[in-house]
Formats: C-alpha cells, sequence, structure tokens
C-alpha cells in the first residue's frame, strides 16, 4: 500500500482532523503536504458533506443538506517541480469506499444518493421534481443493491467526482466576475444561477484571522467543474485513469474528493452519484511546459480507466429539443437530454417503481448518455443507455406486458420547504 499522505479518522469531523483540508478553491490556501514526482500515495476521503447525510429512512437530511460546507476536499497538495504552465500527471491507481469499516459514515459500508429540493439546489429535473428523495444503498464487494429501489443490483463505476488544481489570482477573480455577472442577470432565481464565494462555513486549510477572512471571502466555490478540473463529475475517472491537469500555481495545489461508488453520466440528481467517503491511490509527475507544448490552457484532458463494469445488453431512450408543452426549441441539447430521462423514468414506471424511484435509479446506476444528435435543425438528440442486466428481471418490452415489481418501502420523501 502506498504511503497515507492524508489520513482520515472516520470517527471524527472533518474540521477535526490531523490534517485538515478546504471546501473552497483560492491559490492562498497553504499545501498540506508535498507529493515527490514519480510516486505513489493513498489519500483519505470524507464523503462531501462530512457524515450530514445518515442510512435511514427519512429524506430530511437531503432537504436540509448543508451546502455551504461542500465540498470537503482532501488537499491541497504542492507536487515537488509543478510550476505554472506545466501539466499534472494524476494516474489513479485505485479508489474505493472505507477499508474495512462499517459504521454509520458514508463509506463504511453503504452510500447514498438524493434528489435536492428546489430550494436546495434543485436537480437536473427539478420542475418535475422539486421535493427531496433519498435511497441508501449497501455495498457488498464491488457490487450495491438498495432497500428503497429493490430489484437491481448492479456493479459500482467508482471514481473521484472532483479532482482538481488550485487556480491562479487572475484566474480566481474571472471566475468571480463572470459568475456573479451571471447571477446578476436573475439575483432571485430559485435554485439559484450560481453560487457566489461564501464565508459561511468556508474550510480552507491551516489558515487563521485575518488571512482566512481576506479568502473565506474570495474563495469560490467547489460546485462547478472549471478551468481547473474540479467538480467534473465524471464517471470514467476510474482506477486506472491518467488525468492531465494544467497549472496555475508554483506546485500546482492538487486536491479532490466528492467519492462516488457509482454514478450515471450526468449525476442527474445533483446529489446523483453513490456518494461515499473511501481512499484513493495516485500517482504524480509533471510535464514541464506542457500547457502550451499540447494546447491545454483551460481543460483538463483524461485517459479513462479499463476497470468498469462490463455490460452486453443496453435499453436506449431519446429524447428531442421539444419541451413537454409541445414548444419548439432550436438545438437544445439539454432539453433533450432531460426528455431522454423522463422517457426512461416513464417506462420504469410502467413495472412498478414511482417516478422518484426510477429518477434515484438513473442518478445511481452507470447508464449511458449521449448527444446523438446537435446539427439536425430544429431538434439535437439525446439517448441515455440502460444497462439490461442490472434488473432481477426482464425490463425488455414483450407481448407479455411488463413484469410487475414490488416497490417496496419506496424512496423517503421529504417536502420542497416553503
Amino acid at each position: 500500500m502506498p504511503e497515507v499522505i492524508f489520513p482520515l479518522d472516520s470517527s471524527q469531523p472533518f474540521t477535526s482532523q490531523e490534517k485538515i483540508g478546504h471546501n473552497r478553491w483560492h491559490p492562498d490556501i497553504p499545501p498540506i503536504a508535498t507529493l515527490k514526482r514519480g510516486e505513489s500515495y493513498r489519500i483519505d476521503c470524507r464523503e462531501w458533506f462530512d457524515g450530514a447525510i445518515k442510512n435511514d429512512d427519512s429524506a430530511d437530511d437531503i432537504r436540509d443538506a448543508p451546502l455551504n460546507k461542500v465540498h470537503a476536499l482532501s488537499g491541497p497538495f504542492a507536487v515537488e517541480g509543478a510550476e505554472p504552465g506545466d501539466l499534472l500527471i494524476v494516474d489513479i491507481l485505485d479508489v474505493g469506499p472505507i477499508p474495512q469499516e462499517q459504521g454509520a459514515l458514508a463509506g463504511q459500508g453503504w452510500g447514498y444518493t438524493g434528489i435536492f429540493a428546489q430550494k436546495n439546489g434543485g436537480s437536473f429535473l427539478v420542475d418535475q421534481f422539486p421535493d427531496a428523495y433519498k435511497a441508501v444503498w449497501d455495498f457488498q464487494g464491488g457490487e450495491c443493491t438498495s432497500r428503497h429501489i429493490p430489484g437491481v443490483r448492479f456493479t459500482g463505476i467508482t471514481h473521484p467526482g472532483l479532482m482538481g488544481t488550485a487556480p491562479s489570482a487572475d484566474l480566481l477573480k474571472k471566475w468571480n466576475k463572470r459568475e456573479g455577472d451571471l447571477i446578476a442577470t436573475e439575483p432571485n432565481r430559485v435554485p439559484p444561477l450560481a453560487l457566489p464565494p461564501e464565508p459561511d462555513s468556508a474550510i480552507l486549510g491551516t489558515l487563521s484571522g485575518s488571512d482566512f477572512d481576506r479568502v473565506a471571502s474570495e474563495a469560490a466555490r467547489t460546485a462547478p467543474p472549471r478551468e481547473n478540473g474540479g467538480n467534473q463529475d465524471i464517471k470514467n475517472f476510474t482506477k486506472g485513469s491518467r488525468v492531465f491537469y494544467p497549472v496555475f500555481v508554483s506546485g500546482g495545489h492538487l486536491s479532490m474528493g466528492d467519492l462516488h461508488f457509482s454514478q450515471g453520466d450526468g449525476e442527474i440528481t445533483f446529489c446523483g452519484g453513490i456518494e461515499m467517503g473511501g481512499f484513493i491511490d495516485i500517482h504524480v509527475d509533471v510535464i514541464k511546459d506542457g500547457m502550451d507544448t499540447y494546447g491545454v490552457s483551460e481543460n483538463a484532458i483524461f485517459m479513462p480507466g479499463r476497470n468498469g463494469p462490463v455490460y452486453s445488453e443496453w435499453l436506449a431512450f431519446s429524447g428531442t429539443s421539444v419541451t413537454l408543452d409541445g414548444e419548439q426549441r432550436y438545438l437544445d441539447s439539454q432539453l433533450s437530454y432531460q426528455r431522454a430521462i423522463l422517457h426512461a423514468i416513464d417506462y420504469l414506471s410502467k413495472f412498478g417503481y414511482s417516478k422518484e424511484q426510477a429518477y434515484l435509479l438513473l442518478g445511481a446506476a452507470p447508464i449511458e448518455g449521449r448527444f446523438s444528435g446537435v446539427v439536425d435543425i430544429p431538434n439535437s438528440c439525446a439517448t441515455v443507455y440502460i444497462p439490461t442486466e442490472i434488473f432481477d428481471f426482464d425490463v425488455r418490452p414483450s407481448a407479455s406486458g411488463p413484469f410487475q415489481i414490488d416497490p417496496g418501502m419506496g424512496a423517503p420523501k421529504s417536502l420542497n420547504p416553503g
């Protein structure tokens, strides 16, 4: 096993650990350790809400989830020799739940998927699902099942939802300016168009006093993906992946977290993978002047691993850029993906699932999402592929009609506040 460079004690909150990470992006958050080029390390990661979500049959914790506290990130780590303009190479050697532990913390043998309430972030289908819902998943080896969504079992596609480097001061200003301008176009929107800097609940490593106050007022939230990588939620960042990150500050300041046992393309429920704490083993190196050499100035590039689940049969659903009310939109690919997902939900509900159960399943299972056509005016076409092998019954259409499952207790619900 590689050296554990960032250990976490599951009995203690994130802010009471031997080494304290962070939950904002800023170049002045001090690195917690230095990683040597060509070396491998194990990094423990806390579930993104630091234990706020429980293994129970209530969705109140999802409804009231403290978004100001996310994400609980391990790091930042300086990488020896990394300078602005370089590319940082990160190899994901292994990733998984908290080893050899069973308990109340997500990652200790279980994880969860949540649909967020409209007034607390919402989801990809917030207009159709404004309330909060939750599904808890139990891990058995590399597979998972849920008492809230019976009749399915699948192999996880385990990955970090978030990994990235720190922005430079100029890049941070650019983020805050453009996102602030977007918020100003509709400042009272629910859910908001973006999240501005928020000092409340900021965790900034070892910073204190006036330095803490300054950085907390400037630091970017970790919710969206940006030029530094960040919260990309790419399910194919599995064991065996190699990622190339642009370096904007001396040392790179690499951070990671938001581990998922599994996830469908798009993380469509917002809390849309199977969230958990755990560990990630990485190997790091640097390509000097790699950003200019390879034309990588505002994005990460990666080579996906080959360790995900293998399915041989899929049931696919398509959607086009026409609203539920029949309004034609011009090549609206986001709308077409929403419609494809809604078609899949409608289909699964014919087998006895509630629509909320179907939506949670599509967020957690390793579904494939594609933009299949983006040029044939006026409609874009998106498709969603569901592996048929994850079901305990035959989910394919047939002359005998849909098999009727027992939906069990269903997905816990908590009404959208207000």
